[in-house]
């Protein structure tokens, strides 16, 4: 790929990021929905168009998705929408966006990929800001809400390097969106039931769906 084309995919993921955010944050402040039935619309209207263009294009590719992948995109998307509630649009999408990168950065770097001064100092300034960014004042923002927003930073890191050689982009999106459905069917049953959000449900959801994850996993690997 010419670095032409690098720097536009570049550029519309970087606006793709910000347009996400305005429109996600204007959901939450200027209408009634609140962030769990947000999350729950915005994953399952995701999973039904995705399966719908997979299910009209003719293309052979691999490509299925993951239960793990499915568990980051959902708690980058929850922890995303409970956050954004207490943060203002640029706060959110700085500590999101920097998230993300330092997540991804630092695990290349375990990898044994290392730096050029720049490169470093760089990672050093972005850490900077974000720590800065978070220190008490009249216009920090609150501290838990910017740690969660920061975490979904972190999963949406997780799942793009999960996604990295996956196959088919389409296909394996689609995948982890549909597997995200038996997590938001148990927050909707919390929520439009009035069912009790218990910590049985929790130990029991984490049980059944790492259970799944561990045979999904071990099967492919034989």
């Amino acid at each position: 790929m010419s670095a032409v084309r690098v720097f536009i995919f570049t550029l519309l993921a970087l606006l793709a990021f910000a347009g996400n955010s305005l429109l996600c944050r204007a959901a939450l402040i200027q209408t009634s929905i609140d962030p769990v039935s947000f999350t729950a619309i915005r994953l399952m209207s995701g999973a039904l168009v995705l399966w719908l263009l997979i299910s009209i294009k003719a293309d052979s590719r691999a490509g299925q998705g993951s239960w793990w992948s499915a568990l980051a995109l959902f708690v980058y998307a929850i922890a995303f929408s409970v956050s954004y509630v207490s943060l203002n649009t640029a706060a959110g999408a700085l500590l999101l966006f920097g998230a993300v990168q330092a997540s991804m950065i630092a695990y290349g770097f375990c990898r044994g990929e290392r730096f050029t001064l720049l490169q470093s100092l760089g990672f050093i300034f972005a850490c900077a800001g974000l720590i800065g960014l978070l220190l008490p004042g009249l216009s920090a923002p609150p501290v838990g809400a910017g740690l969660l927003m920061m975490l979904s930073g972190v999963a949406w890191g997780v799942y793009s390097l999960r996604g990295k050689g996956g196959g088919d982009p389409i296909k394996v999106t689609a995948g982890n969106f549909i597997r995200t459905v038996p997590l938001v069917a148990a927050v909707g049953a919390v929520l439009f039931l009035a069912e009790p959000f218990s910590v049985r449900l929790i130990l029991a959801s984490i049980a059944i769906l790492g259970g799944i994850a561990l045979v999904t996993l071990t099967a492919r690997q034989r």
